[in-house]
């Protein structure tokens, strides 16, 4: 890496069927929004020749703008992959969105990649999310590398940089997170600002000159030999350190200079194995040039130092009944097993899957397994079928480009594959297997709405199911005591997304309505009722009494049901038709039309008559008896509290505590959580979280996380009841 002399693009720049394992890369991209890793990845693939010098290919677009609602949004709102050839390797870049609301387009980059690129932007530094995706890298042992990004604005500065990535991403080891390059400045503008035109190889002690827009190698001057000593230094102590090699460091302290190849062949094997994490420098190309700013340096390391899938553990795969089945490590001629990271719509060949094959080999117009599993709490049923592959290609802008094959190790997009899923694993027909799904957020912000229009009613069940197939981080909920669907998202930006996909992808008009909570109530003391349906119109006529008792109960007892009459007041087969017309009245409310719970209902007395008595005419009786008996007593309005855990950074725990409060919650306790992080837990009534997923990225600056889950219902406060009923009444 970095003493190479010239750059050479691949033969033809434009990603093909891979024939080995070996000679695949997989890497996503992570940054927060607006650090330029879309524009990055265009710079790549300029480099690469698979786009002309405007970044554009043949159809007009960019390499990787082809959703109507990205250009509309102007960000990132979906993962989309860029493949490239550079030195005989196939390189599958994966772009990721940077906003928070998008998280499960970046869990799945992941997935499908065997590397990380982490993009920092030099003037606005690491986002505490931006740490938070480095975590979870870490905990898996996955190989990175930073790129700084923005070294044009006035106030960047990379030797800063460099300083705070090694403290955000290197807290146990700063020494791993060091330079391989130093960028190499031009003369000064009028402004004070100094423009970065190449880059000075550490290892090589090289200048890489991209000034006159194509990469020129040359020796520095005696003058510029000091100023990269210090940081060289550290470098290599920094790769030493990190050699299988134990006797190398003993030698470098002895006075004994190690050779360049030595150091690179170590780097690349620190790299790789995930225990050394270089920086390096990008910035634009020049007007007309090819070639931006530390491209090359960054496709020899992607090519060089990322591992190949043949280094990535075999995933944990199941048969479709769960026993556990050993998978060979990325084996082309291996059982087939591919997922589907991600599944999207295409207005001319309907759904198309991009698919990351781990074993086996894919190819076009073959029967395969659909197995998806373990997503029904988010209104995915659990699905096996046989299903027939369409045409394998590869991505470039709109265009598909036709693939013949599909190895282990490698991505490729599927087309009509019309019962699959985000997250689903495709297997031989004859051999069907599962592979364990990745853990995906919990969306958390509701989206009630309702069809604009019959015609829109009609298209509704299908576009929503369509939707969530697409995004397994969203969760459609059809809520039966609300009696509204509702969407959860991730976040504001997620659900804009999902309504303008509904609108323009599938044609359905929607209105997005308050969101309800499940109320219910309960009477607050004892209290007796008496229902009397007596009707005489001519012919057979309706008769029926009841006296009934009511009296609370603990929370969670729902409704019982007390048999008290003697003397056959009420004959014996019209008991439980008292039982019913209680219940039915019980389910619609009492008071402000919300399901009554937790009491118990006791038939003490009644009349019948012989001839005008009825199951009907007790059904109505007992339901007015429960109607007196409410009118005369106190009845509580019952709120759903939820347990909610949220995990924050120390410096956020009080205000997140505060805030909680605020929101009529109840603090239960805290504790560490390790990594400067404190776990707080909290009881609040859900009535007052509707907007907590937005209201926590806010008060943490989007390095906080919360789980609610339902507690039980509880009485509301009166002036709060108030408020509702007549919110309810004025609605």
């Amino acid at each position: 890496m970095g003493d190479k002399a010239n750059a050479h693009p691949g033969a033809a720049g434009r990603a093909t069927a891979a024939d080995h394992p070996a000679s695949v890369r997989n890497v996503v991209l992570v940054g927060h929004s607006g650090s330029g890793k879309t524009t990055l990845v265009e710079a790549l693939a300029l480099t690469a020749g698979a786009v002309n010098r405007a970044g554009r290919v043949e159809d007009g677009g960019t390499v990787s703008d082809y959703d109507e609602i990205e250009h509309r949004q102007q960000r990132s709102v979906q993962l989309s992959l860029v493949p490239v050839d550079w030195d005989g390797i196939k390189i599958n870049l994966l772009d990721t969105p940077g906003y928070a609301d998008f998280v499960g387009e970046l869990r799945a980059g992941l997935r499908a990649a065997d590397a990380a690129l982490f993009v920092v932007s030099a003037s606005d530094g690491v986002d505490g999310s931006t740490r938070m995706v480095w975590e979870e890298c870490a905990a898996v042992g996955m190989p990175r590398a930073i790129v700084v990004t923005h070294l044009e604005a006035a106030r960047a500065d990379f030797e800063e940089m460099t300083r705070v990535c090694a403290e955000a991403f290197g807290r146990d080891d700063p020494d791993a997170v060091l330079p391989l390059y130093l960028p190499l400045h031009g003369p000064q503008a009028p402004d004070g600002h100094a423009p970065v035109t190449g880059l000075i190889g550490l290892l090589s002690q090289k200048l890489f000159d991209y000034s006159t827009g194509e990469r020129k190698e040359s020796e520095p001057g005696e003058d510029q030999l000091p100023l990269i000593e210090e940081a060289r230094n550290r470098l290599i102590e920094g790769i030493i350190a990190e050699s299988e090699d134990e006797t190398l460091m003993d030698r470098y302290l002895g006075g004994e200079q190690i050779d360049v190849k030595t150091l690179i062949e170590d780097l690349e094997r620190a790299v790789a194995r995930g225990t050394f994490f270089p920086v390096l420098a990008a910035a634009p190309a020049a007007d007309g040039a090819r070639q931006g700013i530390g491209t090359v340096e960054l496709l020899e390391l992607v090519t060089r130092g990322f591992p190949t899938p043949l280094e990535r553990e075999a995933p944990t795969v199941t048969t479709v009944d769960g026993k556990p089945r050993e998978l060979k490590l990325c084996d082309p001629n291996g059982p087939l097993v591919a997922e589907v990271v991600k599944t999207s719509s295409d207005p001319y060949v309907g759904r198309v899957s991009l698919v990351r094959v781990f074993s086996g080999t894919l190819r076009p117009d073959e029967t395969v397994h659909v197995s998806g599993h373990g997503l029904e709490d988010r209104g995915h049923e659990d699905h096996d079928v046989d299903e027939r592959v369409g045409a394998l290609s590869a991505p470039f802008g709109k265009q598909q480009r036709a693939l013949t094959h599909c190895i282990a190790g490698d991505l490729a997009c599927v087309a009509k594959l019309n019962r699959a899923e985000t997250g689903d694993t495709l297997s031989a027909k004859d051999d069907p297997l599962l592979m364990e799904p990745w853990q995906m957020p919990d969306p958390l912000l509701p989206l009630a709405i309702q069809a604009h229009s019959k015609a829109d009613e009609d298209k509704l069940s299908q576009g929503l199911s369509r939707l969530v197939a697409e995004d397994p981080t969203m969760r459609l909920e059809q809520n039966q005591q609300t009696h509204q669907v509702v969407l959860w998202c991730l976040g504001e930006a997620h659900a804009d997304v999902a309504l303008e996909r509904l609108r323009s992808r599938y044609g359905v008009q929607v209105d997005v309505v308050p969101h309800k909570v499940s109320l219910r109530e309960t009477f607050a003391a004892k209290s007796s009722g008496r229902g009397r349906h007596v009707k005489q119109s001519g012919g057979h006529g309706q008769y029926a009494i009841c006296e009934i008792e009511v009296e609370p109960l603990p929370g969670g007892s729902g409704i019982e049901f007390v048999d008290k009459v003697v003397g056959g007041a009420v004959p014996r087969q019209f008991i439980p038709s008292v039982e019913k017309g209680v219940r039915a009245q019980a389910a619609k409310g009492v008071a402000a039309g919300h399901p009554l719970v937790d009491v118990r209902i006791t038939l003490l007395d009644g009349k019948a008559h012989s001839v005008d008595s009825s199951d009907a005419a007790f059904q109505t009786a007992g339901a007015l008896a429960l109607r007196e008996a409410a009118a005369d007593a106190k009845i509580h309005l019952l709120e759903p509290v939820a347990e909610v855990t949220v995990l924050v950074g120390d410096e956020y725990v009080g205000a997140v505590m505060s805030d909680l409060s605020g929101r009529r919650g109840r603090v239960l306790g805290t504790e560490q959580a390790g990594g400067g992080r404190t776990l707080v837990r909290a009881e609040v009534p859900e009535i007052e979280i509707g907007r907590y997923a937005i209201d926590l990225r806010s008060l943490s600056h989007g390095t906080a996380r919360f789980h609610r889950v339902y507690a039980r219902h509880e009485p509301m406060p009166v002036q709060v009841a108030e408020r509702i009923r007549q919110q309810e009444q004025d609605g």
